[in-house]
This record gives structure tokens, C-alpha cells and sequence, in this order.
């Protein structure tokens, strides 16, 4: 589970100042370890993360189906209400420099 944002601990926020903070979605189910790695490496970035717990909000699931265009696997990944992907495509993003650009942009 993702820890509480504390914009106040937070020294990277500054390289968004005068900007809004990128909105961070994650569709995600307990006892995934892909759920976990995807969230230790947005939670690296410092920024609000939402998490939503297909298991938990389970109507939450077709939602996801339909936004992340049919994959039914977890976690799907949204920034600012663009689809990124999953797991893998996240850390493509991350070793591409990709996942950066889209959190500035």
C-alpha cells in the first residue's frame, strides 16, 4: 500500500513550482508483487500516488478494463489520465527517461 503523501518532506516537489502535480493512478490488488514493484518505483518519485484496489472496489475493475483499452491484468497505470500501461511498461518508461518527461510535462 502506498504510504501518505507529505508534500512537506518532499525536496523534489520543487522542480514543479508554479505547475500542477501530475495525477498518478494505479489499478492494483493485494498479494501482486508487480503491484508493489510498480508502487516502489512511483513512490520513488516523490509525487501523490492513487492507488485503487481492484479486489477491494471491485466495480472498480470493469473501469480499469475499459480505460487500459481491454488488458485485464494489474497494475494498470494512468498519468494524468493517460494510459501508461503495466508493470513492464512502466519500467520501460523509467529506463527510457519517458516516465520523467511524462511526470513534467
Amino acid at each position: 500500500m502506498t504510504a501518505p503523501f507529505d508534500p512537506a518532506a518532499d525536496d523534489d516537489l520543487t522542480a514543479f513550482a508554479g505547475r500542477q502535480l501530475p495525477e498518478i493512478e494505479i489499478y492494483r490488488r493485494d498479494l501482486c508483487g508487480f503491484c508493489a514493484a510498480a508502487e516502489r518505483l512511483l513512490d520513488s518519485k516523490n509525487l501523490p500516488i492513487k492507488t485503487i484496489d481492484i479486489w477491494k472496489e471491485t466495480d472498480r475493475k470493469a473501469e480499469m478494463v475499459q480505460r487500459a483499452g481491454g488488458r485485464t491484468s494489474v497494475p494498470q497505470i494512468f498519468i494524468n489520465g493517460r494510459h501508461l500501461g503495466g508493470c513492464d511498461d512502466l519500467f520501460d518508461a523509467e529506463r527510457s527517461g519517458q516516465l520523467d518527461r511524462l511526470l513534467n510535462a
